[in-house]
């Protein structure tokens, strides 16, 4: 019996092949080679690339080879670890050139850190109080030398030993704060102290964005040894030695002085400029800081006078005495206020926010109002918000996401005021505060906050907080002090009724305005909704430029005739913010200038029949008017004057087209495309339309008829609020009409003749005068000369 083989065996393989032989072909096949391993055939094997087993078929044995592809089992080698390497040096540039957006921030971070060392030794003198030992209170002291051009930052807190310099301040972004707060959070009997601040490990390195070299002189209470660690700017490896000098020796704590660079050196070692810094950035901070200040004194020192001949010099107690300002310099506290938001607000008396608002702000008027406020759960932060006293001064802040009102602080420390509509929108950016958290997701600068979905929380909880304060004061027993908001900042409420739907709902109560029931006090919505009578069914207004201009437009006429009240929009922001509303209370916005406006209570008959009987008037009008209007229909909201111009429904109205006329980048061409149709509405009852109903059925070709219906449109266009085109062109008409109606009115006439008779006699007698002149002037020529003739020759 031959072996199968595949028709994939090679000639190289069929040479592997092992040998075998047939002793007992009824009871066994053995195979003899080495190459077979023990019951090899039974379960298969491979060798030399083909796989062998032994296949039974009707007491058929056959040995089958197959080609087979090698399973290599690749076995995971152990490969070599490596650590990631820096270059110190390139880490250092981008800490002190790429990490920081202005210089200045250095004192903050370093202030910081000498916080953090304060509250390291506050917290582990709890169980350890030998820690405190006899060093003095726990604060910060920062003293610039201008002379020198040093800065020397002190502190008395935890210090540092050998191995902790190395740790921390010898390997950069090694957190001694977090391995602080980590340690803490394993034991748990202790707990975590979130008043620590630092975060990274980086802004010691700060320090190099001012100072070439940088000190640090440190003592740990657990140690007994001083050490001091040095670094220059451009170096990428430090010095640590022992203190040996008395003079420099510390009892505890660590002093930090940086060597400024010769372009830092006079803005930096200034005290004044030290002193403004620490106010801004660390005003909050839970300790203690000093600054060293240059004062001043008056102090009484004796004359010196020197004694005149024969005169005995005076004892000291009779010397004559002059009061002098001496100069000296000493420590001054630089954030003696405190951190009002973080006290319950049911312990803080309205006074002390006042104070704090007019500290933190450098306001001069107490705040209309205010809200202390904590929140909890997915982002905790404290807040004091505050609504001025009165509105910017400069144009240019009203509505300006980048006023600079709100100052973000986390754990006390001053991050930014600059969020470009981030915490605040547009809208409300003339509310004032600040917003303290712990755990804000910032970047490594400490300078931007990071995930923009923490930032939508707190922006919206800030808004609503901020209505509920504004809703507050509305409702409050003072009126005085809403009407004092409003004048100051109702634009800006109604800005958000066009940049912000999403709360209209609190938006909408908010809003005032004069109606025709109310021209002297202004008037919510709330309380217009109330007053409405049970046939009214939408809110009516009029956008004009002024109350006296609205208080006299013939749209009003029939709704003051109907006792419906009206509300003036006189501000141009008035009616954009009314059309981005809709509606309130389910009551739609109608604007009573535009066409179909109905009141609801019209007679149909009447209606028809008046509409019949001035068919052939508003044709006749339409005819002679053409394109200036789209049609002419009988008026529904006249009741005294002849005759108004409305806009189309879907159109700009006549204030919004003022408006936009005299917008100083508008675009010309948009103002034919948006301005909307004019319909001229005529009064049935008007003496001036009846006339014009009779010319039309008697005479319709009469020149002065069709005058009058030319100057009544040009007068519509201007009671209406619309601009004419040609305002020369309607004097000349007025000037006509004018003429024609007086008349001669008064003996104009007759005076005038009598006039012109005398002046056609006084013409008459004077050109005969000139006849009889010229007759007698005539002068005949002569020869003779009289002998004294001064032309004689």
């Amino acid at each position: 019996m031959a072996p199968v083989l595949t028709r994939s065996l090679s000639t190289a393989s069929l040479a592997s092949l092992p040998s075998f032989s047939l002793r007992n072909p009824n009871k066994a096949f053995n195979l003899r080679t080495a190459f077979v391993p023990q019951n090899g055939l039974r379960k298969g094997f491979t060798c030399g690339g083909l796989k062998w087993r032994l296949e039974t078929n009707n007491r058929q044995v056959t040995v089958r080879c197959d080609a087979a592809v090698a399973e290599k089992e690749v076995a995971d080698a152990p490969g070599e670890e490596f650590e990631y390497q820096a270059e110190v040096s390139r880490l250092m540039d981008l800490i002190v050139h790429s990490l920081y957006s202005h210089k200045e921030v250095f004192l903050r971070e370093l202030v910081s850190n000498a916080s953090d060392a304060l509250d390291k030794l506050r917290f582990l003198s709890v169980t350890e109080p030998s820690l405190l030992g006899d060093a003095g209170e726990l604060q910060i002291r920062i003293k610039p030398d201008p002379e020198n051009g040093t800065i020397t930052i002190s502190d008395t807190g935890i210090g540092m030993t050998k191995e902790e310099l190395i740790d921390c301040l010898g390997t950069i972004a090694q957190s001694g704060t977090s391995k602080f707060l980590k340690a803490l959070k394993e034991n748990k009997d202790l707990g975590a102290d979130n008043g620590l601040i630092g975060q990274f490990g980086v802004g010691f390195y700060s320090a190099f964005l001012v100072a070439d070299k940088v000190v640090v002189s440190t003592k740990s209470p657990k140690s007994d040894k001083q050490y001091v660690w040095e670094s220059a700017a451009e170096s990428s490896s430090y010095v640590i030695r022992e203190e040996t000098d008395p003079e420099n020796m510390i009892s505890r704590g660590t002093q930090i002085t940086l060597y400024l660079r010769p372009d830092d050196k006079y803005e930096f070692s200034e005290p004044a400029k030290i002193q403004s810094l620490v106010k801004n950035y660390s005003q909050f901070v839970s300790f203690p800081i000093y600054t060293w200040q240059e004062k001043s004194r008056t102090v009484e020192v004796e004359e010196e006078e020197e004694p005149k001949e024969g005169e005995e010099a005076k004892p000291e107690g009779e010397k004559k005495k002059k009061t002098i300002t001496e100069k000296y310099w000493d420590w001054e506290l630089a954030n003696e206020t405190k951190p009002i938001w973080m006290r319950n607000s049911k312990e803080v008396e309205k006074d002390e926010y006042n104070e704090f608002y007019k500290k933190t702000f450098n306001e001069f008027l107490d705040p209309l109002a205010h809200t202390h406020f904590a929140t909890e759960g997915e982002v905790e932060f404290r807040s004091v918000l505050y609504i001025p006293g009165m509105a910017p001064m400069n144009n240019e802040d009203i509505a300006n996401p980048k006023t600079k009102n709100i100052r973000l602080y986390v754990k006390r420390v001053f991050i930014s005021d600059d969020f470009d509509g981030e915490l605040f929108p547009r809208y409300l950016s003339f509310v004032k505060g600040v917003v303290d958290s712990n755990d804000l997701p910032l970047n490594v600068s400490r300078e931007i906050l990071q995930e923009s979905r923490i930032v939508r929380i707190m922006r919206k909880r800030l808004v609503r907080k901020t209505f509920d304060m504004i809703q507050e004061v509305s409702e409050s027993e003072n009126k005085e002090d809403y009407k004092k908001l409003w004048e100051n900042f109702g634009r800006f409420l109604k800005l958000g009724c066009i940049e912000d739907t999403g709360n209209h709902k609190r938006i909408t109560p908010l809003l005032r305005f004069y109606t025709s029931k109310s021209e002297e006090e202004l008037t919510s919505l709330d309380e217009y909704v109330d007053n409405m009578p049970e046939t009214q069914k939408a809110i009516y207004y009029l956008a004009t430029d002024s109350l006296k201009s609205a208080r006299s437009a013939p749209f009003l006429e029939k709704l003051v005739q109907k006792d419906i009240e009206v509300l003036y929009l006189v501000e141009p922001i008035d009616e954009v913010a009314i059309q981005n509303i809709q509606t309130y209370k389910e009551k739609k916005f109608v604007d009573i200038s535009k066409e179909d406006l109905e009141l609801g209570d019209e007679d149909e008959v009447k209606d028809r029949e008046t509409k019949q009987e001035y068919t052939l008037l508003c044709d006749w009008i339409k005819q002679q008017l053409g394109d200036q209007v789209a049609k002419v229909q009988v008026s529904k909201r006249l009741s005294s004057s002849p005759c108004v111009l409305v806009s189309g429904k879907f159109g700009w109205s006549a204030n919004m087209e003022r408006l936009m006329k005299a917008q100083a980048l508008g675009d010309t061409s948009s103002l034919e495309f948006m301005r909307g149709r004019r319909i001229l509405e005529i009064n049935p009852d008007h003496p001036i339309i009846k006339d014009l109903n009779a010319a039309c059925k008697n005479s319709p070709e009469s020149t002065e008829a069709k005058r009058a219906v030319a100057l009544l449109f040009d007068t519509a266009l201007i009671s209406s609020g619309f601009t004419p085109d040609s305002p020369a062109e309607l004097g000349n008409k007025i000037y006509e009409m004018m003429a024609m109606a007086l008349g001669g009115r008064w003996g104009r006439l007759e005076d005038e003749e009598a006039e012109a008779k005398a002046a056609d006699d006084n013409a008459a007698n004077s050109d005969a005068s000139a006849v009889e002149a010229s007759e007698t002037q005539v002068i005949e020529p002569s020869e003779v000369r009289a002998e004294s003739d001064p032309w004689n020759d």
